[in-house]
């Protein structure tokens, strides 16, 4: 298998929808696409169609002992959904206190699975350092950073790469990092110029194209769907789709360790 960790050093910049409608693409392309939550917001579910009165998840999983082949869900399009559940606030802590005192817990973890070779597990997390985003970059065979065109994305980006050297560089399966530019709007000249210097700053890091604004994305999540699935022609549907080949190529180009499945 393949792990892609989905991060960002800030909020608000569309992480858990691009992570969600990049696995809805990916599973078109006939691969095996786990789509697991470390949010504890636990919103990446709501995609996928699972029920909203559903508290299962791989924290409650977790803390209970349970095996994740119980908690996973057949989403739409083909997606295997892992959610993060609900939990108490009490548990919730002890489940963050477990993960960071055991940075490998994602990784063998997914080892439990014994998902094949070509299967892909999408990693969504909290924006910023977290004992989640810790441990998912521990398991990452590549990270996709998601940015926006506006000032504070540029400000924020020495934060996050930081964070994949320490976690993630050092290991021999770990691919490398690509970043996403999301939220376009290409009429607003300040996108422009700041798309300009992320291009400058990152090169061949960064996807070529962009994810354009479409009000199509907050309405497929009314839905509870992907856009991919809500509204396959709209322009930010074929972004993603133009996107998911870029990360397939990116990830397929990684090699297997030898010994062990990346």
């Amino acid at each position: 298998m393949k792990v892609i960790t989905v991060v960002s050093a800030k909020g608000g910049v569309g992480k858990t929808t691009l992570a969600a409608n990049l696995a809805s693409v990916l599973a078109a392309s006939g691969r095996r696409i786990i789509a697991l939550d470390l949010d504890p917001q636990n919103a990446l579910r709501l995609h996928f169609g699972v029920p909203l009165d559903s508290i299962d998840g791989l924290s409650r999983a977790t803390l209970a002992g349970d095996a994740w082949q119980s908690v996973m869900f057949d989403g739409v399009d083909g997606v295997t959904v892992l959610p993060y559940g609900a939990v108490l606030e009490d548990d919730r802590r002890r489940f963050e206190a477990y993960i960071d005192h055991e940075p490998l817990w994602l990784a063998q973890s997914l080892a439990t699975l014994q998902l094949e070779e070509s299967d892909i597990v999408i990693v969504d997390t909290p924006p910023g350092s977290s004992a989640y985003t810790r441990t998912a970059l521990c398991a990452a065979n590549f990270a996709l950073n998601v940015v926006l065109a506006d000032a504070a994305s540029y400000a924020a980006i020495p934060q996050m790469e930081r964070l994949i050297e320490t976690y993630a560089a050092p290991r021999a399966d770990f691919g490398g990092a690509g970043y996403v530019v999301n939220q376009v709007d290409l009429s607003r000249q300040l996108a422009k110029d700041v798309l300009k210097v992320l291009r400058h700053m990152l090169g061949g890091k960064v996807f070529p194209g962009v994810i354009h604004q479409d009000e199509g994305v907050s309405e497929s999540l009314a839905c509870d769907t992907t856009l991919i699935h809500y509204d396959p022609l709209s322009q930010a549907a074929a972004d993603f789709r133009t996107c998911g080949d870029w990360l397939l190529a990116a990830i397929d180009a990684i090699p297997v360790s030898p010994g062990k499945v990346a």
